[in-house]
């Protein structure tokens, strides 16, 4: 079960733009836009091999061990694609 939420929807909601600090939000600059990676859509579920040690290794991560071995795939994609370029 879920906790419930402690924030003061009501006051939130209140809130008009300009009342709304984003000062501790980084500027979004060149960089930011460069390495942005843009949504792949949906994940297909599949069935997949790995060595016992491996997956071991990230089932000690905790929670959302195969988002993490997911996104540890994504960045090897995208380094072979620099280096392919």
């Amino acid at each position: 079960m879920k906790k419930p939420s402690r924030t003061n929807w009501a006051e939130f909601d209140a809130l008009t733009d300009d009342e709304i600090d984003c000062s501790d939000i980084p500027p979004l600059d060149d960089r930011y836009f460069r390495e942005a990676v843009v949504w792949p859509g949906s994940k297909q579920q599949i069935t997949l091999r790995l060595d016992p040690d491996v997956l071991a290794f990230f089932r000690k991560q905790g929670k959302g061990y195969q988002s993490t071995i997911n996104a540890v795939l994504r960045k090897y994609v995208e380094l072979r694609k620099r280096r392919a370029s």
